[in-house]
């Protein structure tokens, strides 16, 4: 915990402070980490969010059918991705790529001594690797959940579509009435706190690596589950708070 708040305070020198003295970190290389992060992640989390919003309209309508009350299908499927199953599973996704791929990443260069050669070099590791990796996951993982609602949505759309014999219009009209703009705004903030808690786990988990190929795994496999288990927590801390306090 002490070096995982270490690395967030260092982050936060590098990212925010040292920029206004004119130290900024690369910009390619946080370039290069949204393509590695995010640009490659979207076949898998448009995949991940489709499939959610059918079984999400499949599932509601074999009971709401049986109530009279299949008119508010839309409204489940739309509220539930904005709200919470857009946000969470994609991030989900995105650990068990990225985040898991970032660990390795810096894992192989702690054990093969290269972030020792950039501090002999006189280059900082935090200001040279992890900051773009950090930039590059936040502005991509609110991308990414976004376009995973928008997926998600469609395909509930194509469930009450061509299943249960809704109009486009009407399925339109109903998941616009129900889902408030509040819903897409607390969807994205969790997604980024989703995307700080999941990149500074995995910097740390690489940066933390000892004895080899052995301790690059035990390193991705450690970074992984804590993801997933500190995501899942800050999930049901953000919902809990948006739902008593605001």
């Amino acid at each position: 915990m002490r070096g995982w708040l270490a690395l967030n305070a260092e982050v936060f020198f590098w990212a925010v402070l040292a920029p206004l003295k004119g130290r900024r970190w690369s910009m390619a290389e946080t370039f290069r980490q949204m393509v590695q992060i995010g640009v490659r992640a979207w076949p898998m989390s448009a995949l991940v969010a489709l499939s959610i919003g059918l079984t999400l309209a499949m599932q509601s309508a074999s009971k709401l059918r049986q109530m009279g009350a299949d008119a508010y299908i839309p409204d489940l499927v739309s509220v539930s991705l904005l709200r919470e199953l857009g946000p969470l599973l994609v991030a989900v996704i995105v650990i068990g790529r990225s985040g898991s791929a970032v660990t390795a990443e810096l894992g192989t260069m702690k054990v093969g001594e290269e972030i020792e050669a950039l501090k002999v070099m006189a280059i900082n590791p935090i200001r040279f690797l992890v900051v773009p990796r950090v930039i590059a996951m936040l502005v991509m993982l609110p991308a990414l959940t976004v376009f995973g609602d928008c997926v998600g949505i469609i395909g509930g759309w194509s469930v009450c579509r061509f299943a249960l014999g809704f109009s486009s219009a009407g399925f339109i009209v109903r998941a616009v009435e129900s889902a408030s703009t509040w819903d897409l705004y607390s969807g994205v903030i969790k997604s980024v706190v989703f995307a700080w808690l999941i990149i500074t786990i995995a910097c740390q988990s690489g940066l933390d690596v000892e004895g080899g190929a052995e301790g690059v795994g035990n390193a991705t496999t450690h970074s992984v589950v804590w993801s997933i288990l500190m995501t899942l927590i800050a999930n049901a801390l953000l919902t809990g708070f948006f739902f008593f306090i605001l």
